[in-house]
């Protein structure tokens, strides 16, 4: 079935629509839902309210783009919002700075993949780690961002190079224990 069918059928209040809706993109979003979650069970709760958004809007949405696009924005939404009723974080303040290091013109040449990646950058504090997946997953741009989070451009993009530079610190320190182990077992 097409999403324009579901939609029509979960417009008419049919449960097997309802459900193939949500079966067709719940691993999806759950995946979009705990890139911004400390948790799996966060990320699920997150999920829930985010479907319970997009089921109470579906009237709004107009088929000019994507389905998928369209739940993915009410889920980073709903991230967001969870996010500030949970804990609010101020994305002033520097996280170890003293261990931050300049982001470097290379990346690291690593062969990390990328459910290590997700939970690197899981470990990030939750104003990183939020920017981080705003900008460089989404595609969100720093003033989209600012706005979002009520926050400066400036901010957005300071956090930005932070988180990545610290992404890139401990890249590169998992890379160097690897070798290690490599050349200890030579």
């Amino acid at each position: 079935m097409e999403d324009r069918e579901l939609v029509r059928g979960a417009l008419r209040g049919d449960p097997a629509a309802q459900k193939a809706l949500y079966d067709r993109y719940a691993g999806d979003m759950l995946a979009v839902c705990y890139r911004y979650t400390k948790s799996m069970e966060d990320a699920e709760d997150v999920l829930q309210e985010g479907f319970v958004k997009a089921f109470l809007n579906l009237k709004q949405y107009r088929a000019e783009g994507e389905l998928g696009a369209w739940i993915r924005r009410i889920m980073v939404n709903t991230a967001l919002n969870y996010l500030k009723r949970r804990s609010p974080y101020n994305y002033d303040l520097a996280f170890d700075s003293d261990h931050l290091h300049p982001v470097s013109t290379e990346d690291p040449a690593v062969t990390l993949g990328a459910k290590e990646l997700a939970a690197l950058i899981r470990q990030l504090p939750t104003g990183y780690q939020t920017i981080f997946n705003l900008y460089a997953v989404e595609g969100y741009s720093h003033v989209e961002i600012g706005k979002l989070l009520g926050i400066s451009e400036g901010t957005s993009r300071s956090q930005y190079a932070r988180s990545r530079a610290l992404l890139i610190t401990w890249i590169q320190n998992k890379e160097a224990q690897a070798q290690n182990v490599r050349y200890a077992g030579k």
